[in-house]
């Protein structure tokens, strides 16, 4: 599946997730921030499904999720030490390779992740980030890390009615850490990495956007 195609793939996905109710379970509610899960139907994992509404513009929320290298995600995502495009293949669809640190004690270590980005307007004015993990000849894996893989995720961007300083950003998260982690570790990950994602990034959408 070439890049295009594989970003247009895991648009689709998120559309579907973002259509579909079904299937939910509640694990986490904090700071305004609601996150539920399923069992995902394209690894042997969970999906996250994760929205709140951010004190921030839209068009600054959307800034700080872009992918960019050495963008303004570095800066704010503690879970994001590096992030480099491989290669950009039009104005909305690049190749990123992430790299995170080593979370709870040591018992997550550093991994990178190489997926395929699109950034997209959509219908109802809404803006999406969509991504799934590719391959690229040049970033092969690299020792010092354990290769991740990301399936479908991304980003939705909602303007709320009537209030052009608030942003609704719904989420979907599905992720394949790699090694040998217990499920227990993976299950208490997530939430907590869920959760600091939205606050980090509703205050780097007021404090870092010029």
């Amino acid at each position: 599946m070439e890049y295009q195609q594989a970003a247009q793939w895991a648009a689709q996905h998120l559309e579907s997730y973002r259509k579909d109710p079904s299937g939910w379970s509640g694990c986490k509610r904090s700071n305004n921030i609601t996150i539920s899960w399923r069992p995902s139907n394209v690894f042997r994992g969970n999906l996250y499904r994760a929205e709140g509404i951010l004190a921030a513009k839209p068009k600054n929320v959307l800034k700080c999720i872009v992918p960019e290298t050495g963008g303004l995600r570095e800066k704010w995502d503690d879970n994001v030490t590096k992030l480099a495009v491989v290669e950009s293949i039009n104005n909305n669809v690049c190749v990123l390779r992430t790299t995170t640190p080593s979370v709870l004690m040591n018992m997550i270590s550093p991994r990178e992740f190489l997926d395929v980005v699109l950034v997209q307007e959509n219908e109802d004015g809404s803006k999406m980030t969509a991504a799934t993990n590719v391959e690229h000849h040049l970033s092969p894996p690299q020792p010092n890390y354990v290769r991740g893989l990301n399936f479908p995720c991304g980003c939705f961007v909602i303007p709320v009615p009537g209030d052009p300083n608030k942003t609704h950003l719904l989420s979907f998260f599905q992720t394949d850490l790699g090694g040998s982690l217990p499920q227990k570790i993976i299950e208490s990950f997530f939430p907590r990495s869920i959760t600091g994602f939205y606050g980090n990034l509703a205050n780097a959408a007021v404090t870092l956007v010029v």
